[in-house]
């Protein structure tokens, strides 16, 4: 059934990537990148200021739990198994075109996250939520696409994205002698099936919790890890940089296949890792407490640089300077592993299993904030307890189920999921594009006159009382 399955999407993926999202990722990040006055280097100091703030009511989510919250989604497995598979199946030159994607997509993750703030919705207790579904429904009036966009992106996170991360965790168990090809599968995505459900359940805030608080201590010891090593292979990186750039610009290599070429890879990896412009990071965004909506947008611009450019960045340079050739038979954790192994010796695989451990628990945790989110837009409220239990149950029950699956039909999958959120998205972003750069106007504006900009519809010709939050 999943080779029919596989042999009806491949054909149908190969054109939506390209040309379809080659042209609309690249396109609506220039546009933005240029209308914003090139925003990610313009206001980069700003944002960095902004993430340090604190929400104006006491208890509500502030900027820089709303970043931990996409990022923890954004920083998973992609991060080093994606790199890696992208290097190895697409060549070295996979790694500048997922920069590409990061550099420009960070402005439409500005766009989707600002629109996101002005459209969100309050809560009974004063707290504040929304997404996509909500600017789609609000703005453009058209709750048929809203429901459309939920949908996609409840089966991309729940379905698509959690089976590709409980495969790619079991699969770093892979190179150790113990892996059993049939028995470890089911083990590992047992355990990881059972300890999200505890936690969704109900049951595992204090595992959430404590999870949270290690990652950004982890991703900044995979960064110190990979800098150990380039350090160490320094004779190697005139080398490195001449493989990346040499293999992203080889465009006889890409144009005679497409599907399969650097180009390709690098796009399709760097969305699924920093998931810029795909509609995701914004339901994160739309809870945070801001005074104005584009400091969330400012947030979550650099969110996508700390996935990609650096963490990303960290895994591919790490690999490549070790001097070991990609190989499709390597590709995936095993090619970081035996990266590391060449200067750590037993702890360079044991290092990276654990690395994809952790980012592999928040990223489902975060992903099915996403869906519950999603959920209570399709059913206009919190579904009832029975709807719910039902749900994290089946949820927990894919994550087992995606252990088991082949890589080529996990990656597939994902990618298919992934492109039908950007498809309905990017255009509407385009759409209300206006709406997002007016809002920066006044911001700038605001702060060029020495003021903590407050953002007040009727500043940017908005009707407020089309607003839920900012009345």
């Amino acid at each position: 059934m999943f080779n029919s399955l596989m042999d009806f999407i491949s054909p149908i993926n190969d054109f939506l990537y390209y040309p379809v999202l080659i042209i609309l990722l690249i396109g609506v990040g220039l546009y933005f990148t240029v209308r914003t006055g090139f925003i990610q280097v313009t206001q980069m100091k700003e944002a960095i200021k902004v993430i340090s703030e604190k929400p104006k009511e006491e208890g509500s989510v502030s900027s820089f739990q709303a970043l931990m919250v996409s990022t923890a989604s954004r920083v998973g497995t992609g991060n080093i198994v994606g790199v890696s598979t992208a290097i190895c199946l697409g060549g070295y030159g996979a790694i500048f075109w997922m920069w590409v994607v990061a550099i420009i997509g960070g402005a439409s993750a500005f766009v989707e996250s600002t629109l996101a703030q002005i459209y969100k919705k309050r809560g009974k207790s004063g707290e504040s939520y929304g997404g996509p579904a909500y600017y789609i429904e609000q703005a453009l009036n058209q709750r048929w696409l809203g429901i459309t966009f939920a949908v996609f992106l409840i089966l991309t996170y729940a379905v698509g994205f959690n089976m590709l991360a409980a495969y790619n965790l079991q699969d770093s168990f892979r190179i150790y002698s113990f892996y059993h090809p049939t028995l470890s599968p089911m083990i590992i995505g047992g355990i990881l099936a059972l300890v999200t459900a505890y936690c969704i359940l109900g049951g595992g805030k204090r595992i959430i919790k404590v999870t949270s608080l290690i990652v950004p201590f982890m991703g900044v010891i995979y960064v110190l890890v990979a800098l150990i090593m380039v350090a160490l292979n320094l004779d190697y990186l005139p080398t490195l940089f001449k493989l990346i750039i040499e293999d992203a610009f080889n465009f006889q290599a890409i144009f005679s296949g497409i599907a399969g070429s650097s180009m390709m890879y690098g796009i399709k990896r760097g969305l699924y890792s920093n998931e810029a412009g795909i509609g995701s990071a914004p339901n994160a965004a739309a809870a945070a407490d801001v005074s104005h909506p584009v400091k969330q947008g400012l947030v979550q611009m650099v969110s996508v640089f700390i996935d990609t450019l650096i963490i990303c960045t960290a895994t591919a340079f790490m690999s490549i300077s070790s001097g070991i050739a990609p190989t499709a038979e390597l590709s995936g954790a095993p090619f970081v592993q035996e990266s590391l192994a060449t200067v750590f010796g037993p702890f360079g695989p044991i290092f990276v299993t654990t690395a994809l451990v952790l980012f592999a628990f928040t990223t489902l945790i975060g992903n099915l904030f996403y869906v519950d989110n999603n959920l209570a837009y399709i059913f206009g409220g919190t579904p009832s307890r029975s709807f719910m239990i039902g749900y994290r149950i089946l949820a927990a029950l894919i994550i087992f189920v995606g252990a088991l699956q082949e890589a080529s039909f996990a990656w597939l999958a994902a990618d298919f999921l992934m492109a039908l959120m950007a498809l309905i998205n990017l255009p509407t972003i385009m759409l209300l594009g206006k709406t997002a750069l007016n809002t920066l106007d006044d911001y700038r504006r605001q702060r060029q006159a020495g003021q903590d900009p407050v953002f007040y519809a009727k500043n940017i010709g908005l009707d407020d009382s089309k607003l839920d939050y900012w009345k």
